[in-house]
């Protein structure tokens, strides 16, 4: 019998250790298809999974869905199983306007505006990306003639309210999140996304690796819509940047 949510065993992970996690379960596939032998393996609820190997061992690609919340149970389940390293691979929204649509943003600590984090470390833990992930992140994009921004991201639990977008229903964000948008950009901190802080404090808090890589689709700065003509090459160049940072560190540990 396989694990409660993500539907598999130890077995179908054939000794995987790492797992390259996007959110969209259709990423799935399109990330799997540059492996070595790709298998499907399991699909339940926002979980898709498939196995293959890059550089001759075995990885697992395994989508979390939205949020932290799911994302907390496909990596505790995958951590059960064996994995001890976790990429994240997914889109984002810049919020400094320098950063161009179509740039990659390696992520080396995240903003905790999630809850689920919480429930694996109190707020003064930090929400620190492995040293060891970043490097290979930022090495792979360079490899590749990309010059990745480099930096801290704000993860929210929510996409309109707790990212401070008015363009909602109601119109109405709570006090606490108004003004949090011009905060953040005059902190420095470059993106919006939704899973890495609980990704992040969930494995530093735990004795896992965890990075986080994304593209960027829209600058808020600019506009609130991205532009779907440029976002799948924006997708493409960010699964050659986690592929060829997962190969990185699993040669480093032959």
């Amino acid at each position: 019998m396989g694990q409660f949510h993500i539907g598999v065993t130890k077995a179908d992970l054939n000794g995987a250790t790492l797992a390259i996690v996007p959110g969209d379960p259709a990423r799935v596939e399109r990330i799997a298809k540059y492996l070595e032998e790709p298998k499907f393996l399991a699909a339940q609820r926002e979980f898709t999974l498939w196995g293959g190997k890059i550089a001759g061992q075995s990885v697992v690609v395994c989508s979390t869905g939205i949020g932290g919340p799911s994302t907390s149970i496909a990596v505790e389940e995958l951590a059960q199983l064996g994995v001890r390293t976790f990429l994240r691979i997914g889109t984002t929204g810049a919020i400094q306007p320098e950063i161009a649509v179509g740039s990659i943003i390696v992520t080396t600590g995240s903003v905790r505006l999630d809850g689920a984090s919480q429930h694996f470390a109190p707020l003064e833990f930090p929400a620190v990306a492995n040293f060891d992930c970043t490097e290979a992140l930022v090495n792979a994009a360079r490899s590749l003639g990309v010059k990745p921004v480099v930096g801290v991201t704000a993860s929210s639990d929510t996409f309109y309210p707790g990212q401070e977008r008015y363009d909602t229903f109601s119109g109405r964000v709570v006090q606490r999140f108004q003004g949090s948008l011009k905060e953040w950009q005059a902190m420095g901190v470059l993106n919006y996304e939704m899973e890495s802080a609980t990704l992040l404090t969930m494995c530093a808090s735990q004795g896992l690796k965890a990075g986080c890589v994304a593209g960027v689709v829209v600058n808020r700065t600019q506009q609130e819509i991205p532009d779907e003509s440029l976002m799948a090459n924006t997708e493409a160049q960010a699964i050659q940047v986690v592929l060829g940072a997962a190969k990185q560190l699993l040669v480093s540990e032959q």
